[in-house]
């Protein structure tokens, strides 16, 4: 036993000074492999990062949601989109009524214009909703309060600010009960809304002024007709259950044939999820293949270092099993190096893809999360390119003519 640790401790210390004793070519040797793990680790990172980046932005939707907009219609037997929405005010109080799997609902019109507030201005989204709409977003109030029922009944002139707005048109003072301009009509601002950030198209949530959509219609747009109707369904189990009860009270409202396309379009935050679900798992894809290449390419690298390496010590060979050494001590000789080599490149590749993924990070703005899992893959990986591209050149020494190793010169 005392033996055998001796002969695996010599063939240790060969395989560590023969790589010792070529530097350079073993530091461009495992460079393959670094790049490699470094860009396992790197891709993996940015690609979970954008995966729960986009899951928390759909989160932020809302509870169970649900958008209704207008659709295309069909006339003379092609599908055409009309400039008159589909959507009216009547359609999104009978979904309250007549859905039992909706909680809550509320018409939106939408908008955009310059907003003045002293000598501050702001171009921005106008957004019209109703009372419901903060509970159907699950977006809060941090100063003030919302509008009430009444004054969407009212068509009343008082606005809820979002955080962007506030900061750019009152960064020093108190919004509550100033007045603004919105497109030369005064409102009053009742509320500011909690910061929510980007949204997942990349737009900024808090960017918007939300009213009554009563006061929408009448001030800002002159149009009776809806934008799109938000829903919240009573639990995530109902989703379905919500948008069909709605296809068909819509389909009933307007008068439309088994024959006939929908002149509407529903979409759920579980159908926006998996969209995006599916987006980032492609991109995830597309990023591992190149960084398994860089590996592969790396373990290429290691082979045929190890052919060249195998060449030079030819009679290296020879000698050692004139000796007495075995086909398997120089195998596994020649296979320590090889992963030793791997090794140490995919130590240096973890810690340099940790590293870069900080940068990329703090310097880029890019939500970046390290699985210790695709650390560990990306790791386990290199010793496995080191083993695999290794065996070859390895077997092929071992299996030399002692005599024949001798004679090379």
């Amino acid at each position: 036993m005392r033996t055998g640790l001796l002969r695996t401790l010599n063939i240790v210390k060969v395989g560590l000074r023969s790589i010792a004793r070529n530097k350079l070519r073993s530091a461009l040797t495992i460079l393959g492999i670094v790049i490699g793990v470094g860009c396992v680790i790197v891709t993996g990172g940015i690609g979970n990062g954008a995966s729960a980046s986009i899951q928390a932005n759909i989160s932020s939707l809302g509870a169970n949601y649900i958008m209704i907009f207008p659709g295309a219609v069909t006339q003379g037997g092609a599908r055409i989109f009309s400039a008159q929405s589909s959507l009216t005010e009547e359609d999104a109080k009978a979904m309250k009524t007549e859905c039992p799997a909706v909680s809550y609902v509320s018409p939106g019109v939408r908008s955009g214009g310059q907003v003045v507030a002293g000598e501050n201005n702001w171009a921005t989204e106008i957004f019209g909703t109703d009372v419901d709409w903060p509970f159907i977003r699950s977006w809060n109030i941090v100063q003030g309060s919302f509008f009430t029922e009444s004054e969407v009944k009212g068509a009343a002139k008082v606005a809820v600010l979002g955080n962007s707005v506030r900061e750019n048109l009152f960064p020093d003072s108190d919004p509550i009960g100033a007045i603004i301009r919105v497109k030369s009509v005064p409102f009053k601002v009742v509320g500011v809304l909690e910061k929510k950030g980007g949204s997942t198209m990349g737009n900024d949530q808090d960017d918007q002024i939300v009213i009554p959509y009563t006061t929408a219609m009448k001030r800002i747009t002159g149009n009776n007709r809806l934008g799109l109707v938000q829903v919240s369904a009573k639990s995530p189990h109902e989703i379905q259950d919500a948008m069909a009860e709605i296809k068909a009270l819509l389909r009933q409202r307007h008068r439309l044939g088994p024959g006939q396309d929908d002149d509407f379009m529903m979409r759920s935050q579980e159908e926006i999820a998996a969209t995006a679900s599916e987006t980032t798992k492609t991109l995830s894809t597309l990023l591992a293949s190149i960084a398994v290449v860089s590996l592969l390419v790396g373990g290429i690298g290691i082979m045929n270092i190890m052919l060249v390496s195998v060449t030079e010590r030819t009679r290296e060979i020879g000698i050692r099993m004139a000796l007495g050494a075995k086909s398997r001590h120089v195998l596994a000789q020649f296979l320590l190096e090889a992963v030793t080599l791997s090794l140490v490149g995919g130590g240096i590749g973890v810690a340099l893809g940790i590293g870069v993924s900080r940068l990329v990070a703090k310097y880029a703005g890019w939500p970046v999360a390290v699985d210790p899992s695709s650390i560990a893959i990306a790791f386990g990986f290199s010793a496995l390119i080191g083993i695999f591209f290794g065996f070859y050149p390895a077997r092929k020494a071992a299996a030399l003519d002692p005599i024949e190793a001798l004679r090379y010169e």
